[in-house]
């Protein structure tokens, strides 16, 4: 099966499907709009233990939906104020739905990328990891992208010149981009995309074709 459409989004919390783009909507177990494609999963911010078995619950239930793409955002953050192990269990409960619905990982990570590795060797899954708004160093990039993991691209990308020159230099086959929660267009960040990697707008959108093809249609 083939998708094609003129422009992946890969992650948003905004925006909607339209003749142009395809976008990829974060939902959370307390969202209510499913009528478009979207990703669902307990971000690392917002875990209430109380509450965890019964959003699990709804979360394998939305599984199921016909629009569900992938399950996260979810992860692991070591500026929230939720304690860091049970971060790291709520982490792998989502792995595990990861895995038993054939669904790809979005990863919200900050300052634990070495953790996210660790555990990605220790369990071994046969699913695509995603991490989204990726803004770190080359040397970051390159271990996640040695370790099998895609890097999704979005605001940071328009302004910080670090981020631009870790982007011309990984391989395009692992990268997305996205807008995330930030009010932009999504042609915006193609745009720069392709001036990064010094290649026409079409190219930059027929790779990222391929690189949605490989981890979402199956």
């Amino acid at each position: 099966m083939v998708f094609f459409v003129k422009f992946i989004n890969i992650h948003t919390h905004t925006h909607t499907n339209s003749d142009e783009n395809f976008n990829i909507l974060n939902c959370y177990p307390n969202s209510t709009d499913f009528n478009t494609p979207f990703s669902i999963g307990i971000h690392p911010w917002f875990i209430l233990e109380e509450k965890i078995e019964d959003e699990l619950i709804f979360i394998k239930k939305k599984l199921l939906h016909k629009n569900c793409y992938a399950v996260g955002e979810c992860g692991l953050d070591k500026l929230s104020k939720i304690n860091y192990q049970l971060q790291i269990a709520v982490f792998k409960e989502h792995i595990q739905l990861s895995e038993a619905f054939k669904k790809p990982l979005i990863i919200h990570c900050v300052k634990s990328f070495q953790e996210i590795i660790q555990i990605k060797k220790e369990l071994k899954p046969s699913q695509k990891w995603l991490i989204h708004g990726f803004h770190k160093n080359n040397q970051i990039a390159l271990e996640l992208i040695k370790n099998d993991c895609f890097l999704s691209f979005g605001k940071a990308l328009l302004y910080s010149d670090k981020l631009q020159k870790v982007f011309e230099n990984i391989p395009i086959d692992k990268i997305f981009l996205e807008t995330d929660d930030a009010e932009i267009d999504i042609i915006e960040i193609y745009q720069k995309a392709s001036s990064i990697k010094n290649s026409n707008i079409k190219k930059i959108q027929e790779k990222i074709h391929q690189n949605f093809n490989t981890i979402f249609i199956q």
